[in-house]
């Protein structure tokens, strides 16, 4: 069965772009074929770059009459017939047909049709008739006075607030709509789209969520039709018309501000402007203003500006404008310095400032706003706003004045300001969610709902995406496992699952809202439950880790360079922040991951010192670590100014001194990370390969230095947290780790201590038969036996023993996290981070909530 699930999701969408054909043979064609009174359209694609939302009209003999249709919808008016696909053979691949599953329809009697039309051309692919577009289309059906149209956008970009509007023949009205609404003037009718389906995703329809209406004629059919302004075919894309009003409030000895009135959008969004000087480009804009720099003294310009919408169509250009820039001889005397400079707002990303106006003999053109002495943002105003900050950070601010000669004044007194905590007012609650926790552990996002934990958590870090080994960018599009030796150091090279990401259909008992997935969605698997859980909690961020144990072996080499960090970065962006996932099985493609990430979590383990085998470790790994995070930092900022939505950008980070020396200059790493997940647990442990420390037990996450301790170096939480303190981080950027599983050794010696401490041979029976001396909370509660729960006072910790040479637990529960909660609020720390979510029932979970309430 899931061989026939994969081969028919191979069969279905591949490109979300249809291509008008200039030739013939690069039209869709259709074939009929008549088996006794039961009719068949075979629809095929004979060229190389796929076709959408097609449509098949055709004439029959009077009197005869086409029902009963499958993959498809049938209209009947008089003798014409319209077939309309159903959504999943809605495209055509290049070189490839609607076969196994082409429309068929049952006649009244036996009867041949005629005039058959494919999308306006002849079914044998001749004629001018237009083909469906790239850009949005609207497919429209009736049957009896029930309308529906299928919105399509076959664009690679998200299309938002979509409208049909259309006209109906005379006397005609529509009412009752579902998944939308109605609004009727005379003949014209205009479709507007609930919320729910408002927007639609690069490649997607709004199917199963089309808005349906009723007309008060049975058969309607509209005389015309348009969808944002373009038919809706999808011909006639209309550019945006040019912009007006150009015109230069300020200018001075190098730059020219220009301003302009907004360009009417054509058949799409406008996303940007773009300024010319002459016939260069000068500059790219999303606003309506923009200043050019780097000009030529006491020389003529001339300005023209064109609007640009998503598909990158230009309009035409304004009238131009010519500027003359000032002559620096004409005036010497800089500005006073500006006073009064203050804050009047902040966030946890921004903070708003004002100030007093300077002077000039000539007029002052524009302040510079300057961050620990560097310019931030130029404005023409006494306000700003400084967008792209860190929060829980303090920075100086200060203003200087620049006036219409370029004379630059001294800059006014400083200001610092800190900005707002991440979780304002409150306590950060990180989550770990694993990828392949579907599989034996058989815990599926639904689980984080049921289980009340996402309710309580601030933010769930999805585990984890790997990088390509080849192309030194973020991995994702495949399915495969990690060799089986984890010494193995090529182990996860190649690795991932897609399968799990977004290609496995679930059912309606995993899925997050009851609804089972049909197996031809786009998007399927863990992203698409994670998009139900945020729409069931609009406040629960989501990131995508990269890396993690198995997964850091190049985050060296990614991080080596400007460009290949530059390459690195992007190429993360474009795939989970802009969602434009590979094809996979029929899922993915461009813009299908969009709105799920919030952010970014990096699990780089560890840099400039050892971690897994095989891992790449450099010479310059500290440095190039700060510089990598600082691009993430940069390129989600600038994400931030296309989309208005700020990114998270977090790390979880070690506790061991000597892994932070190697590898964290956390002072200057703290200005572009929003948390420092500090790694609070794993102190001690025994592997699957009795690796680490199979003879002798120890507490794995103690929040302070137990005073037996024997080892040389005392772990603890206090120790942890201590090392970025002393260093300068605020602590509203730290959450300390919790471990929701425990690390076990067997045989070992009770030596009057209950095991604490003591002889070991080797790690103990793990949950899974790979996994020896790991178990998930939940599994160690219930599969120990006669394991005898301690809590130590001292060091706070919890550990379980089965008696003498038996098996010895360490782990944490309800009683050592309430413990933890109290401390890191006395620390005003930000919050607390558990690895990971799975062994939780709900128990531990509530108790970290309840502790930081």
């Amino acid at each position: 069965m899931r061989r026939l699930i994969s081969a028919l999701l191979t069969l279905v969408v591949v490109s979300a772009l249809a291509v008008a054909p200039a030739r013939a043979a690069d039209r869709l064609t259709a074939v009929f074929s008549l088996s006794g009174t039961t009719g068949k359209y075979v629809v095929s694609n004979p060229g190389s770059a796929s076709i959408s939302n097609w449509s098949l009209t055709f004439e029959l003999p009077s009197g005869v009459k086409a029902s009963s249709p499958q993959n498809a919808t049938l209209t009947q008016n008089g003798t014409k017939v319209t077939l309309t696909p159903a959504h999943y053979i809605n495209t055509i691949r290049g070189g490839g047909s609607s076969e196994p599953y082409s429309p068929t329809f049952s006649l009244s009697s036996a009867a041949t049709p005629t005039s058959c039309t494919l999308s306006g051309a002849n079914c044998d692919g001749s004629g001018e008739g237009p083909q469906p577009s790239a850009g949005v289309t609207a497919t429209y059906s009736v049957e009896g006075t029930r309308a529906k149209f299928i919105v399509a956008n076959n664009s690679s970009a998200t299309i938002t607030n979509w409208s049909v509007v259309f006209d109906l023949p005379a006397g005609v009205t529509a009412s009752s709509a579902d998944n939308g609404t109605i609004a009727q003037n005379g003949r014209t009718v205009t479709l507007s789209p609930a919320y729910f389906n408002a927007t639609i995703g690069a490649g997607r329809t709004t199917e199963p969520y089309s808005p349906t209406f009723s007309v008060s004629q049975s058969g309607a059919q509209p005389t015309t039709c348009r969808v944002n302004d373009v038919n809706c075919d999808g011909s006639g894309d209309a550019a945006p018309s040019a912009p007006g009003g150009l015109k230069s409030p300020v200018k001075t000895t190098k730059t020219v501000s220009l301003t302009w009135d907004a360009a009417k959008p054509g058949s799409l969004p406008i996303t940007a402007y773009e300024v010319y000087n002459g016939s260069t480009l000068a500059t790219t804009v999303a606003e309506t203003n923009a200043t050019v720099t780097g000009l030529t003294p006491n020389t003529d310009y001339t300005f023209t500006v064109k609007a640009r919408d998503r598909k990158g169509g230009l309009s035409p250009a304004s009238e131009p404008v010519t500027v003359k820039t000032n002559n620096p001889a004409d005036d010497t005397k800089a500005p006073s310095v500006p006073s009064g400079l203050r804050s009047t707002g902040k966030d946890s990303a921004s903070v708003k400032l004002a100030w007093n106006a300077s002077t000039d003999d000539h007029g002052v053109a524009n302040y510079d706003v300057l961050v620990d002495g560097k310019v931030a943002t130029t404005v023409t105003g006494t306000s700003a706003t400084v967008a792209g900050l860190s929060p829980s950070t303090a920075y100086n601010f200060a203003v200087q004045a620049r006036d219409l000669y370029d004379n630059v004044s001294e800059a006014s007194a400083a200001v610092k300001v800190t900005t707002d905590d991440m979780v304002a007012n409150g306590y950060a609650r990180v989550g770990y969610f694993v990828q392949w926790g579907i599989y034996g552990r058989q815990y599926f996002v639904k689980n984080l709902d049921t289980t009340g934990n996402a309710a309580k958590l601030t933010h769930i870090n999805y585990a984890f995406a790997n990088i390509d080994s080849k192309n030194l960018t973020c991995l994702q599009g495949v399915t495969k496992g990690t060799s089986s030796d984890p010494q193995d150091p090529n182990q996860g090279d190649g690795a991932g699952d897609a399968e799990a990401d977004y290609g496995r259909p679930f059912s309606a008992a995993q899925s997050v809202d009851g609804q089972a997935d049909s197996g031809w969605e786009k998007l399927r698997g863990n992203y698409n439950q994670l998009k139900k859980l945020k729409a069931k909690y609009p406040k629960l961020r989501v990131l995508i880790s990269i890396g993690g144990w198995t997964y850091s072996k190049y985050f060296s080499d990614v991080a080596a360079t400007d460009a290949s960090r530059k390459k690195f970065v992007s190429s993360c962006i474009d795939t989970y922040i802009k969602g434009n996932l590979p094809d996979y099985n029929g899922a993915g493609g461009p813009g299908t991951a969009a709105g799920i990430f919030d952010g970014i979590d990096l699990d780089w383990e560890w840099p400039g010192a050892e971690g897994h085998p095989g891992n790449h470790i450099g010479k310059d790994d500290k440095a190039n670590n700060t510089l990598l995070i600082a691009e993430f930092r940069r390129q989600l900022d600038a994400m931030t100014k296309e989309t208005g939505k700020r990114y998270d950008l977090t790390a979880f980070t070690p506790a061991d001194p000597a892994k932070i020396q190697a590898g964290w200059d956390l002072p200057e790493v703290a200005k572009s990370l929003d948390i420092f997940n500090v790694q609070g647990y794993d102190f001690h442990g025994s592997g699957s390969d009795n690796s680490w420390e199979p003879n002798r037990t120890g507490h794995a996450g103690n929040l302070y230095t137990d005073t037996d301790d024997p080892y040389s170096f005392h772990f603890s939480d206090e120790a942890a947290i201590k090392a970025y303190l002393d260093a300068g981080v605020n602590p509203r950027k730290l959450t300390i780790g919790l471990a929701y599983y425990g690390r076990g050794w067997q045989n070992v010696t009770d030596g009057g201590k209950k095991g604490e401490w003591q002889d070991a041979k080797g790690a103990a029976p793990g949950q899974f038969q790979e996994e020896a001396g790991t178990r998930g909370y939940s599994n160690l509660i219930a599969s120990v036996p006669n394991c005898q729960i301690t809590h130590d006072e001292q060091a706070v910790a919890t550990y379980c023993y089965t008696g003498n040479n038996g098996q010895w637990w360490s782990f944490d529960d309800a009683w050592s996290i309430s413990k933890k909660m109290a401390w890191l609020k006395s620390k005003n720390l930000l919050g607390a981070m558990i690895w990971e979510m799975s062994g939780d029932p709900g128990v531990l979970t509530k108790a970290v909530d309840d502790g930081l309430r």
